[in-house]
């Protein structure tokens, strides 16, 4: 890579492709974050659930917390740390959020573990500091996704609100879900070709 090119998204490298194909394709978790509700400080659960589709690709929907109602996918690199317990994976948001996650998939049947999540997501001025309606629907909507790519033109690369947090997984298997055994409508399967960061008549055919 020269060194005045730079990727959009971080990218998988093929060394670790193997890997993920052994430990994380099509795996699909569902985790819960112990949190307060930011306007009683009442004790809850923000529930996530996130599925590793492929090596290059997440997708992802929000039920609880603030921005409950979000539903989204997006072009991701992943690291082994430790090869069969150890993944963090990270992506670009069109917002202009980043976000980086650890997942730990170890689990420990006998104490009822199956899994933690870690977090660091570093949330743009536009999609944090807007009426958190604002970052909610499903990007498959293109008035969504232009609305959300817009979020990302406020602010500057500092005017950021940045969180950590924990969560345990509550339910890891493959593919894309089944409401009758999880609680939850199934993630809606992507294509390869769809553009994560920009809105389709709003950048470049293809990203980098």
């Amino acid at each position: 890579m020269s060194s005045n090119v730079y990727p959009t998204h971080p990218i998988t490298l093929d060394a670790t492709i193997p890997l993920f194909k052994k430990d994380l394709e099509d795996v699909h978790i569902i985790y819960d974050y112990d949190a307060k509700n930011p306007e009683t400080g009442v004790p809850e659960k923000w529930q996530y659930e996130i599925w590793f589709s492929s090596s290059d690709r997440i997708v992802y929907a929000i039920h609880g917390g603030p921005m409950a109602g979000r539903v989204n996918f997006q072009t991701a690199g992943y690291q082994c740390i430790r090869e069969g317990e150890l993944w963090q994976v990270n992506w670009l948001e069109e917002t202009g959020t980043i976000c980086s996650m650890v997942y730990d998939i170890t689990a420990v049947p006998a104490e009822g573990k199956k899994g933690k999540v870690t977090t660091l997501i570093a949330f743009s001025k536009g999609h944090w500091d807007n009426d958190k309606g604002s970052a909610l629907g499903d990007k498959r909507n293109d008035p969504d996704f232009y609305r959300w790519h817009e979020l990302s033109k406020e602010g500057t690369a500092i005017d950021r609100c940045l969180l950590q947090e924990q969560a345990d997984v509550s339910h890891a298997f493959k593919g894309p879900g089944d409401k009758a055994l999880y609680g939850l409508d199934p993630l809606v399967p992507i294509e390869h070709e769809w553009q994560t960061i920009f809105p389709p008549k709003d950048g470049p055919k293809l990203e980098h």
